[in-house]
């Protein structure tokens, strides 16, 4: 099984944690811009690090998170730079709740256009396109989440759910059902992510516990899925690193 990595804030202190990163793994790297996310991968000197995905995130005003309530420039922008090029995609798709709810009112006059754009860029883009999605509860939440221009199910795509037991209570029956399901459902297209191994944007995110993420990691194995995508780099350490170490392919 893959183990990969989450890395929304790629200051000096957290990037220097790939020192502790001795198997084979991929980099899932957040960035303002593509050229700042070249500018970051070109001081990574890790030779454990095959593969750096490029994860755009936007200002708080333009609603950091990739959503059809994002502004409109904002997408326009980060889709146009990417043009022509072929470097792994991510987007995290989220709503602007905890960062600017005001833009459900400004962009709501855009949300159908924006929506067609996100699906356009995902539907053209010649590069391979991550999709990273709120945590599957159901058929209607997963409806419910296309028509909010949150999931889009298409053949090249692979889907990233992030199922955070720091956050949520699963029950761990829940979790091998979606697990399952996403596996049928996507194939070697579908990846888990889970954490949070250190605080996300609001700061307030409390740590998943050493055994609960052990766990989680197993029903992953069980289940088949390819890869974890864990949150974040900058928690590798110490009790958690020794778990992750447990479960890297060979």
């Amino acid at each position: 099984m893959l183990i990969s990595l989450f890395e929304e804030f790629p200051t000096t202190k957290n990037l220097e944690k790939l020192k502790l990163v001795t198997w084979p793994t991929k980099l899932y790297l957040a960035a303002p811009s593509y050229r700042e996310f070249q500018q970051l991968t070109s001081r990574i000197k890790n030779k454990h690090v095959k593969e750096f995905i490029y994860w755009p995130i936007l200002t708080k005003n333009e609603g950091y998170w990739i959503s059809p309530f994002s502004r409109r420039k904002a997408l326009l922008r980060i889709f146009q730079e990417l043009a022509g090029k072929k470097v792994p995609v991510m987007l995290d798709l989220e709503l602007p709740t905890t960062r600017n709810p005001l833009l459900y009112l400004t962009q709501s006059v855009n949300f159908f256009s924006n929506r067609k754009l996100i699906q356009h860029f995902i539907h053209q883009y010649q590069g391979d396109v991550y999709l990273a999605e709120y945590y599957p509860t159901g058929k209607r939440k997963e409806q419910l989440l296309q028509f909010l221009g949150l999931h889009y199910p298409q053949p090249k795509v692979k889907i990233i759910k992030m199922l955070y037991h720091s956050l949520h209570s699963f029950r761990e029956e829940f979790v091998k059902q979606e697990l399952q399901k996403g596996k049928r459902e996507y194939g070697h297209n579908f990846l888990v992510a889970y954490g949070t191994m250190g605080a996300g944007i609001r700061q307030t995110e409390p740590n998943i516990s050493v055994q609960q993420l052990e766990k989680d990691l197993q029903i992953a194995c069980r289940c088949g899925v390819g890869e974890v995508v864990i949150y974040r780099l900058g928690g590798v350490e110490g009790k958690y690193r020794d778990v992750l170490k447990k479960f890297i392919r060979k």
